[in-house]
């Protein structure tokens, strides 16, 4: 018997869907941060995933966005061949209509981060669509629709390689996934695509990174294949690498491995290693003709009670009166609350301010002894001074540290991540510094800024230049002024302290 589903049921199960995943984690993902927490011996890496955890739980209680970056859109929707839909739109365009409506929604305003003319003019959408959609015909009288948002600093860290058949699958992810640095925001999840084309690769590693978090429960029953197989091989060897969370080095870098194959031809074997950053956002529905499926909310007893205090050695920074002097004497790894106004600029801003600086052009802000964060916020609501306002991977703004760091008199940077060499160099030269703010705790982040205004470049939107006032917003000193990188210093060492415990 054939089931009519209809239109307006698909757009506002997508709607409801992408809401959803924006402020609630899945519980797998949660219990899988919190067993990693509670084992977890390096103190940085611990406080990272505590404020991970806080954040979580207050996103769920505020409904407001776990991460700033609140993703493309994937849809993987599997309908059944007795099935017929009744509307007058394209099924594109139905699902396209609930990501505009999600994220349009004046409750919870979500950032539109989908640029068009992607290699040209990048103008935003304005509504995040279009969406990534992939369409399987399966047996059946109901359309089952998986969504994803996925933010884009995870998705830059995406690795592909055509393998000759006789190479090993394990040395190459061993190999990249150091390259990937910390911009994905670990702990997450791995998706491996073995097999098929290159594309088909992808899309698998892609599909895998919708499974729940498991590997303890194969752990316990053992391998029955070669995928499993390798599941637990990479989880524990990923591991070891000492990478740890937001890549401060640590025991968890991964919470689980995910991998999907494919038959493939005799001359190739294709592999695709997509990760998963701490704000997984995921979750799927099944459309049975009786109406919009909407999504369940879980108990806020799912949640850890977990708290983040601040320790003896963490030193209250006032960013209104700090000199170069100051900055000279903070250590990698040091722990540090600022206070006062903080400007922000990212990719956008910084690119409009070189070319100025290029044509001698005055500058709009005075940027003397100031500190940058890069970060490109969500639109508050209500009554917030601004939505939720994470950190942006910093090796974007690489290329354009030097600049202005020597040009700008700019004395110290925010971001996520590490640093590249280029910005290292940068930095040691000019005696500056790098703080890291955790990456996945945007809404967080946001309750420490208690002011905002647009000082310059209105136009970019969500990439002008702020002014934030904050009150005790944590970060990590993760390059210092002689250029020393915890982000370096902090994987060689739990690196080897992971073997040490394997061989004692």
């Amino acid at each position: 018997m054939t089931t009519v589903i209809r239109q307006e049921d698909i757009i506002a199960s997508v709607a409801d869907a992408l809401q959803f995943i924006s402020y609630y984690h899945p519980k797998d993902f949660i219990d899988a941060v919190h067993e990693a927490y509670q084992k977890e011996a390096n103190p940085a890496a611990k406080d990272a995933m505590a404020q991970i955890l806080i954040n979580s739980r207050m996103c769920a209680q505020g409904r407001r966005p776990i991460c700033q970056d609140t993703g493309i859109v994937t849809a993987f929707v599997n309908v059944g061949m007795d099935t017929k839909v009744e509307g007058d739109m394209s099924f594109d365009d139905m699902i396209n209509q609930g990501v505009r409506q999600a994220y349009l929604n004046t409750d919870n305003l979500l950032r539109a981060s989908i640029l068009s003319d992607p290699d040209g003019g990048r103008q935003n959408t304005g509504d995040n669509t279009p969406a990534v959609i992939h369409y399987k015909m399966v047996p059946g009288n109901t359309i089952d629709i998986h969504v994803a948002a996925k933010g884009g600093g995870s998705e830059a860290k995406t690795k592909f390689a055509m393998l000759n058949p006789s190479d090993s699958l394990v040395d190459w992810v061993l190999k990249v996934v150091p390259t990937m640095g910390a911009g994905w925001c670990p702990p997450g999840m791995l998706g491996i695509g073995i097999g098929g084309t290159a594309e088909k690769a992808m899309l698998l590693a892609k599909e895998a990174l919708l499974d729940p978090v498991d590997i303890q429960d194969l752990r316990e029953r053992g391998a029955t294949n070669r995928s499993e197989e390798l599941r637990l091989e990479l989880m524990d060897k990923v591991n070891a690498l000492g990478i740890g969370a937001q890549g401060l080095g640590g025991l968890t870098t991964v919470l689980d491995v995910k991998v999907k194959d494919y038959p493939t031809h005799a001359a190739n074997k294709a592999v695709a290693v997509i990760p998963n950053c701490a704000a997984t956002r995921h979750t799927h529905f099944t459309l049975d003709g009786s109406g919009a499926a909407l999504q369940t909310p879980p108990s806020l007893e799912d949640w850890p009670e977990v708290s983040w205090e601040v320790g003896d050695s963490v030193e209250r920074v006032d960013l209104d009166t700090i000199s170069p002097e100051d900055v000279a004497k903070w250590q990698p790894g040091q722990t540090l609350l600022l206070n006062g106004k903080l400007l922000t600029g990212r990719d956008a801003a910084h690119k409009r301010l070189v070319d100025m600086i290029s044509k001698g052009e005055a500058l709009p802000v005075d940027f003397t002894n100031r500190f940058i964060y890069y970060v490109g916020p969500v639109d508050p609501v209500g009554d917030e001074v601004v939505g939720p306002a994470g950190p942006t991977t910093a090796t974007r703004m690489d290329k354009f540290t030097r600049t202005v760091l020597e040009k700008t008199g700019l004395i110290g940077m925010v971001g996520k991540a590490e640093r590249g060499p280029l910005a290292i160099d940068a930095i040691k030269d000019n005696k500056a510094v790098y703080l890291m703010a955790v990456g996945g705790a945007a809404y967080l982040v946001s309750k420490a800024i208690i002011a905002s205004k647009v000082l310059a470049f209105e136009d970019l939107g969500m990439e002008a230049i702020y002014e934030f006032e904050v009150k005790d917003m944590p970060v990590t000193v993760a390059v210092d002024s002689q250029g020393v990188s915890v982000h370096k210093t902090g994987p060689e060492i739990w690196k080897a302290k992971i073997q040490e415990l394997n061989f004692t």
